[in-house]
């Protein structure tokens, strides 16, 4: 799976886990210098407290573009470590 934006590769990896039609890639498979860090966070009642990335490719930024669960509540062990994305990432084999 590759999950792409503005032309260009954010993350790829074999191994991501579907959550809510969500693909969520390894953390170790994003281009981390793409990256931004973002002070948002949500909340679901099931996996936890989620954190957000902006994604910066050329110049655009695409703000909380990607998120992921530092801690996820039992229940969603399996998404502990990976990434997630929306707003306009497109995900595809």
């Amino acid at each position: 799976m590759k999950a792409i934006w503005n032309d260009t590769v954010l993350a790829e990896s074999n191994d991501t886990v579907v959550v809510e039609n969500n693909h969520y890639f390894p953390a170790e498979s994003i281009n981390k210098e793409l990256f931004e860090d973002s002070i948002a966070h949500t909340s679901c009642p099931w996996k936890g407290r989620a954190s957000y990335y902006s994604v910066r490719v050329n110049g655009e930024l695409n703000k909380d573009a990607a998120w992921y669960y530092p801690e996820p509540k039992e229940a969603a062990q399996q998404i502990k470590g990976r990434v997630a994305f929306w707003k306009g990432v497109k995900v595809v084999e």
